[in-house]
């Protein structure tokens, strides 16, 4: 897909408030509201647009710990890596899943209430499923940063 000039500035304000109007939209990128319209649903429909969401405060909705979690397999086998991918996708404290290179081969970060609550879904997720081998906890002191941005080249603000 070409993406031009007027495409990239839009994606770079749409990822920092896909809330604002489309009149707004336009003013910043220096096109019509129609236009931003025609945009967004064809940046949509082929897909560089997966989804709108919401980026809320896991805290301030009662679950104030991030957990990230190195997971290593017993076994690589296709159906066994399938069936972890999605028990991981069904968990609703399960924020991000990487399947990963290197010396584990997943990565989840969640968010959770409580360390109870966590060390419960331990015995679900990593105990109770016979293909991990060992599982690594690292507790976030501090969300420094978070967010799923994706630098968009030669849009305004954009690195």
């Amino acid at each position: 897909m070409n993406l031009d000039a007027f495409d990239l500035k839009l994606i770079h304000e749409v990822q920092q408030d896909a809330g604002l109007p489309q009149a707004e939209l336009g003013e910043r990128v220096n096109l019509s509201a129609a236009a931003v319209n025609r945009r967004l649903k064809r940046l949509t429909d082929e897909g560089v647009i997966r989804k709108t969401v919401a980026l809320v405060d896991a805290g301030r909705l009662g679950h104030p710990l991030t957990i990230i979690v190195e997971v290593e397999v017993e076994s690589e086998r296709l159906d066994l890596l399938d069936a972890m991918k999605r028990g991981f996708l069904a968990c609703p404290q399960v924020q991000q899943c990487y399947y990963v290179a290197g010396e584990c081969d997943f990565v989840l970060v969640l968010a959770v209430r409580s360390m109870e609550q966590y060390t419960e879904l331990t015995r679900e997720l990593f105990f109770e499923n016979n293909n991990v081998k060992r599982f690594r906890t690292l507790v976030s002191m501090s969300n420094v940063k978070v967010g799923l941005e994706v630098p968009v080249a030669g849009a305004a603000g954009a690195s």
